[in-house]
């Protein structure tokens, strides 16, 4: 299980690159702080969930201590904490990880007699490392700010880890080529809001297929890139859809269901073929051909305006702009659709590693004092300008106003997904895959499966054949 659990850690580390902006308004209420105790908390559980320490005094408050996780913004957080200690004259005293030691750095930093009060955790695998330490913050003003609750670290009825940047997937497409179509004579469908499950979307898809020389596309969909090394969106990203369902019991959470299964039921393989057909039949590209394809084709495709459609997150605006040809306006987001019951109201496919902490072996005062510097950073004009400006964060956070929104048109469109009302985002439970080398084989098959080399039947029994010895593997 050891060697399972540095797996993951790894696994989750690897997942995500930080993508774009966010921001926030309101002040925090931090004042004159002094000086961390390393005496174990004596609050209890009701008392740290209701309004995390409002009747602690901080004013003895001197200073905090933040481990950052990430090199690249650690002169930015360290800019950050000067205009705070210039606010409030709490010192937040900044330590950078260097790249691939956070967890080395922070295991010998909290043994220290000034460890930390601020940390950060990858999630609930994260959270199991270093439960002894984090403070329940479910009573925080933060965690009211969350967009998606969902995303947070729970135990119980805890809150353990508050996400604080996040990035999300989906079906992102071309309004002005859905709204040419609405237009045809025919069409299935006469707005994007009537396309809210498969069973839509399949029938919108095909009849676009038959017209597509009216509407000037080469496919509804940009290729399936089944290149190997290009194939992720299809063997994590597009894998994640039947992990998600298959592990949200009801019970636990997904990610760790999914990281303990030692073995894949894979019960929405068909809701994954029945996507995954709509992609490869509706392409721009020959089934045939999709083996020599990549993510930077297929989103050349879109970026051109051939395509109506692309499997991606928000971090592929920046190819898409490149192409000067999709109006930002027109950039817009899907869910994926599978096929599932009920998923009317699921939203798009939104995940992080990254997650803030509160040690809770400091004294309450500078507990409180550390969640009021985060307070600070997200709800502050200075903290919301520097998250959006500096960071570089799309931070889920209701907080933020209409004109404080990130640049990028994909990243406002997770935002706006994250805060629907109703609307429940798909956990990033590829992050319990057993191996990169159980990616790899699915993403084989794919692909022998699209040039009619194996049955999908055979796909399927193949993913659950390698799921056990992977996972067997692991945890050895």
């Amino acid at each position: 299980m050891r060697k399972l659990k540095k797996f993951l850690a790894g696994t989750l580390a690897g997942v995500m690159a930080v993508g774009a902006l966010a921001g926030c308004s309101d002040n925090g209420n931090t004042t004159n702080n002094g000086g961390n105790s390393t005496t174990e908390s004596t609050a209890s559980a009701t008392e740290k969930a209701t309004g995390f320490y409002d009747d602690v005094d901080t004013s003895g408050v001197k200073s905090i201590y933040f481990l950052n996780f990430k090199p690249e913004i650690a002169d930015k957080y360290k800019a950050i904490a000067d205009k705070y200690k210039e606010e409030t004259g709490v010192e937040v005293k900044v330590q950078t990880a260097a790249s691939g030691e956070y967890e080395k750095t922070l295991t010998s930093e909290m043994a220290k007699s000034d460890p930390p009060t601020i940390f950060q955790i990858n999630g609930p695998v994260g959270y199991q490392n270093w439960k002894d330490y984090c403070a329940d913050v479910s009573g925080s003003k933060l965690y009211d700010l969350v967009s998606d609750k969902s995303l947070a670290v729970k135990s119980g009825d805890g809150v353990y880890g508050i996400p604080y940047v996040v990035e999300g997937y989906g079906i992102i497409y071309n309004n002005a080529i859905m709204t040419k179509y609405f237009a045809t004579t025919g069409a299935v469908a006469s707005s994007m809001d009537e396309i809210n499950n498969y069973a839509k979307l399949a029938e919108v898809v095909k009849d676009m297929t038959a017209k597509k020389e009216e509407l000037g596309i080469d496919g509804v969909f940009g290729s399936t890139s089944l290149k190997t090394g290009d194939d992720w969106r299809w063997q994590t990203h597009l894998m994640n859809l039947p992990l998600f369902y298959e592990f949200n019991t009801g019970t636990g959470d997904v990610i760790t269901n999914c990281l303990e299964a030692t073995n894949l039921e894979f019960k929405y393989a068909d809701n994954y073929k029945n996507i995954f057909d709509l992609y490869t039949e509706n392409s721009v590209t020959d089934k045939n051909l999709l083996g020599g394809k990549t993510v930077a084709d297929s989103m050349a495709e879109f970026a051109a305006g051939k395509c109506a459609m692309i499997q991606n997150g928000n971090w592929a605006w920046d190819d898409i702009k490149a192409g000067g040809v999709v109006k930002e306006e027109d950039v817009k987001y899907l869910p994926i659709y599978t096929g599932v019951d009920g998923e009317e109201t699921q939203g798009l496919c939104v995940g992080t590693e990254n997650y803030f902490a509160i040690n809770k072996e400091v004294d309450e005062a500078t507990q409180k004092a550390s969640m009021d510097f985060l307070v600070w950073l997200f709800t502050s004009d200075y903290g919301k300008k520097a998250v959006i400006d500096e960071l570089g964060f799309v931070a889920p956070f209701t907080s933020f106003g209409d004109d404080e929104k990130p640049s990028n048109p994909l990243a406002q469109e997770v935002l706006a997904w994250m805060a629907k009302d109703g609307y429940t985002s798909v956990k990033w439970s590829f992050a319990g895959i057993p191996s990169e080398k159980w990616k790899n084989d699915f993403g084989a098959s794919l692909l022998e499966y699209v040039q009619g080399q194996k049955e999908w039947t055979k796909v399927v029994e193949d993913a659950k054949a390698s799921w056990t010895t992977e996972r067997a593997a692991s945890a050895e």
